[in-house]
């Protein structure tokens, strides 16, 4: 037998240790073929800009996680100016760190901008399945419907070149006022579109943020377009006389996990998944790649969330 390296046995003591606390959720969870028993969770790597692509994949394995969502776009991980040099180089070392990375965020708008098609070409090439696109903003030349029906052709070109490569692309519903917000936005951008290559990144934060307490039709309406999923927490909160939604750690917020992921298993829906941390920790939360605190406590929190993400769904 081939002698195991210290750094190797590290890498592989620590994704063990890293399985055990979910096997106090069930001792069947590593047993079953039932598609429900877990998630694939991804985290997404706004959050650990501050390592470089092998750090990224080795961390990203000892924290426990399926894999990376990079983030390919301005002030990215991989800038999308040196897709086709750097994307390759990022999965390459990420593998070699001990992960692996299936799905990128990337700020992808058009089929017909040079750089948005050497990303996807790029990505497909490498394996990626799995993309987010930028977001749409409603103009002041037109009216809202015609917005809506421009960016319905975009989408529907994109889907076509996404069959093209052999990707899927998805666009997330995110509170605000860009198309979108509203699930019945998302709806109508997605009416022209290859249904097998283009679909949405569904944000249940987003969704509850914007929806209220009629989350659960949107999730309905939209659940047969569904291709990944976000997973953050939030809850309302005074500041300085203006409520506002603040972003929370998983399970500490108003997101009702429970019953999403109930209704997660009653559609089957179990798409790959990207966790985001978006609550203070120390500017990881922003992307940036200084922080202001101990690292060790961004991947703690990582840690948590991911823990809790996966006792919650088998408790669903």
């Amino acid at each position: 037998m081939k002698p195991i390296t210290r750094r190797e046995f590290t890498k592989k003591s620590a994704l063990a240790m890293g399985l055990i606390p979910l096997m106090n959720f069930s001792s069947n969870l590593f047993q079953s073929n039932n598609l429900n028993d877990t998630l694939s969770i991804n985290i997404f790597s706004k959050h650990l800009q501050f390592l470089d692509y092998y750090q990224l994949g080795e961390k990203v394995a000892e924290m426990g996680f399926q894999g990376v969502d990079l983030t390919v776009r301005p002030k990215g991980h991989v800038l999308p100016e040196h897709v086709i040099n750097d994307l390759p180089k990022a999965i390459e070392n990420i593998k070699k760190g001990g992960s692996q990375c299936n799905m990128i965020t990337t700020a992808i708008s058009s089929a017909e901008n040079k750089t948005d098609v050497n990303i996807l070409k790029t990505a497909a090439e490498n394996g990626i399945k799995y993309y987010r696109t930028d977001w749409f903003k409603y103009s002041e030349s037109q009216s809202m419907n015609d917005d809506i029906l421009h960016y319905q052709q975009q989408i529907k070109n994109l889907s076509l070149l996404n069959k093209q490569f052999g990707i899927i692309g998805c666009y997330q519903n995110h509170a605000g006022r860009s198309i979108g917000a509203s699930i019945w936005e998302v709806k109508m951008l997605l009416e022209l579109a290859e249904t097998n290559y283009f679909g949405t990144q569904y944000d249940i934060r987003h969704a509850m943020v914007e929806g209220g307490l009629s989350w659960e039709n949107g999730l309905k309406l939209i659940k047969d377009s569904i291709k990944s999923i976000v997973l953050k927490d939030y809850k309302w909160e005074k500041v300085n006389g203006q409520w506002l939604p603040i972003n929370m750690p998983i399970g500490e917020g108003m997101v009702d996990f429970k019953k999403y992921f109930s209704l997660l298993k009653k559609y089957q829906i179990n798409v790959p998944v990207s966790l985001h941390l978006e609550y203070d920790l120390g500017g990881a939360e922003k992307g940036n790649r200084t922080l202001t605190i101990d690292k060790n406590i961004v991947y703690n929190a990582m840690k948590k969330d991911l823990n809790t993400v996966q006792r919650l769904w088998l408790e669903s």
